[in-house]
């Protein structure tokens, strides 16, 4: 499947994110102990990667449905994704060796990366039409 310019740099971001997550809590641990931290980072941060393809997905499909039925598409959708972000965070509680704390900044990556691109690309489109 071929992603869009914004799914790609959504998920540059992500995995920037992601990596400077990564570095703090090792500067913050200093020692092995980040490890759980890290791993909740990372399972978080994967789930973001998979709601950017879930969402790509899903507006490629939506694009040639009627209204109605691509209102209802949507919503299914987006109820997937955020199952998918409670599934990532109780699993995150139940697995021992898992720092939920480090899901949860995993998870906000993806809020993250969203916002930013809407922010760049309103700039990009205001310099455009200046």
């Amino acid at each position: 499947m071929k992603l869009s310019d914004i799914a790609k740099k959504m998920i540059l971001v992500i995995c920037i994110l992601l990596l400077l997550i990564i570095a703090a809590s090792i500067a913050y641990y200093r020692s092995f102990s980040f490890l759980p931290f890290a791993y909740g980072a990372l399972l978080g941060a994967a789930g973001g990667l998979l709601k950017v393809v879930m969402l790509e997905r899903a507006v490629k499909k939506v694009v040639g449905m009627e209204k109605e039925r691509a209102g209802n598409y949507v919503r299914v959708q987006y109820l997937l994704r955020f199952l998918l972000t409670g599934l990532i965070l109780v699993l995150a509680a139940l697995v021992p060796f898992i720092n939920i704390w480090g899901a949860v900044a995993g998870v906000l990556t993806f809020q993250i990366a969203a916002f930013s691109m809407k922010r760049f690309m309103g700039r990009k489109d205001s310099k455009t039409t200046e």
